[in-house]
C-alpha cells in the first residue's frame, strides 16, 4: 500500500509519476467500483507506465455509488452543495487525517503558517447543511489558527465589518474566505476598506444572486476591500486537495495534484497548452477514494503550468464550488 507521507514528499516529475503508478494500482485493486469501469475500457493495467495512461472515473460515478476502497469503513461522508431537485455526491473519507494533512499542507504552500492568520469563515449556505467538506476544512483552519478572532459568520455582516475594522487598527494578517453571494452581498452593504487583507472566494451564486464574469465580480470586490486582487480555492466535494489562486483567475496546484486537460471529442486524448478542454483531476491525496477523476468543468493549461476554469459541460449540475469566470 503507497505510504502516506510518501504523497506529501513529492518534489519532482519522476516522483509524481511513480505514486501515480502505484496508487492507480493500488484503486484498481482495492477499489471494485474503479476497477469494474477500468475493465469496462479494457485497459491493460500492466502497460500503464505513465499516469497519462491511466483511466479517469467520470464524477457522475460520485452520485450512484460509494466510492471507497474494500476494508475500509468511511470515517465521515462528504455530499455536495446544489439546488432543491438534483443529485448530490457523496464522498465516503475512511481517513479524515488525510483530508487534514492535504488541505493543511496545500493552504501553507501557498500562504504560509496558517497560526499567523486570523481566520474569517463566510460560509452561509454551506453552514446551512451537513456534509459539508468546505466547512470542514474552514473549521480545522479557524482552530489552527493563533487568534480568537476568528471564526464563522452565518449573515452577521455589520458584526464581521466591525471585526475587520478592528483586525485593519490592529494590523493583524487575515484572511476572509467567502462564498461568493454572501462576499458580494458584505462589500454592498459593509464595505471595508483594507489593502492587507486576502479576500479567498469559493465561487457559487447558489440561486441568491445573477451570475457575474469573474472580471466583474473581482472588480466589485476589489473597490469595496480596497485590494488589490482577489484569491480563488479551487475544490470540491470529491476531491480531498485544492487549488489555489492569487489573483486572474490562474489556478496553481500542490505537488502531489496535477490538472490535464482533455479533449471534449475524445475523451481519453490530452490537449497541449492554451487549448480548452474538459478537466481532469489527480489527486493523489485521494487514496483510499479515486484519484483520477472526470470532471464536468471547462478549462485551459496556461504556460508554466497553471490552469484555469472556464466554465462548464452543458447541461452539468451547477456545483457549490463552481467558479465564476468570463
Amino acid at each position: 500500500m503507497p505510504k502516506i507521507d510518501s504523497i506529501f514528499s513529492i518534489h519532482s516529475k519522476d516522483a509524481f509519476n511513480r505514486m501515480a503508478l502505484e496508487i492507480f494500482r493500488f484503486q484498481y485493486k482495492n477499489n471494485p467500483v474503479y476497477r469494474q469501469y477500468v475493465n469496462y475500457l479494457s485497459c491493460d493495467v500492466g502497460k500503464v507506465e505513465h499516469y497519462l495512461q491511466i483511466p479517469f472515473l467520470p464524477i457522475d460515478f460520485f452520485k450512484s455509488h460509494d466510492i471507497v476502497c474494500e476494508g475500509k469503513i468511511p470515517a465521515l461522508t462528504f455530499t455536495s452543495s446544489g439546488t432543491t431537485g438534483m443529485t448530490f455526491s457523496r464522498h465516503p473519507v475512511a481517513d479524515l487525517s488525510v483530508y487534514e494533512k492535504s488541505f493543511v499542507k496545500g493552504f501553507e504552500l501557498f500562504f504560509g503558517p496558517i497560526s499567523n492568520y486570523v481566520v474569517l469563515a463566510l460560509l452561509p449556505s454551506y453552514l446551512e447543511r451537513e456534509g459539508s467538506s468546505l466547512i470542514y476544512m474552514a473549521e480545522k483552519l479557524i482552530g489552527t489558527s493563533a487568534f480568537d478572532d476568528s471564526g464563522f459568520y452565518l449573515n452577521e455582516y455589520r458584526q464581521l465589518r466591525d471585526v475587520l475594522l478592528k483586525l485593519k487598527s490592529e494590523k493583524k494578517k487575515t484572511i476572509l474566505l467567502g462564498v461568493t453571494y454572501a462576499l458580494l452581498d458584505l462589500a454592498e452593504q459593509f464595505p471595508v476598506d483594507f489593502p492587507e487583507l486576502v479576500v479567498m472566494e469559493t465561487g457559487g451564486m447558489k440561486g441568491r444572486r445573477k451570475e457575474m464574469v469573474r472580471q466583474e465580480l473581482h472588480a466589485v470586490l476589489m473597490s469595496a476591500f480596497g485590494v488589490k486582487k482577489i484569491y480563488s480555492e479551487y475544490g470540491m466535494t470529491e476531491l480531498l486537495s485544492q487549488a489555489y489562486s492569487k489573483g486572474d483567475g490562474l489556478f496553481a496546484t500542490p505537488p502531489w495534484m496535477k490538472v490535464l486537460i482533455r479533449d471534449t471529442n475524445d475523451p481519453f486524448a490530452y490537449l497541449p497548452e492554451n487549448r480548452t478542454g474538459g478537466v481532469n483531476v489527480i489527486d493523489l491525496a485521494n487514496i483510499y477514494s479515486c484519484s483520477f477523476i472526470e470532471t464536468k468543468d471547462l478549462g485551459k493549461i496556461h504556460p508554466g503550468g497553471d490552469f484555469e476554469i472556464l466554465g462548464r459541460f452543458d447541461n452539468s449540475d451547477v456545483r457549490g464550488c463552481n467558479l465564476l469566470v468570463e
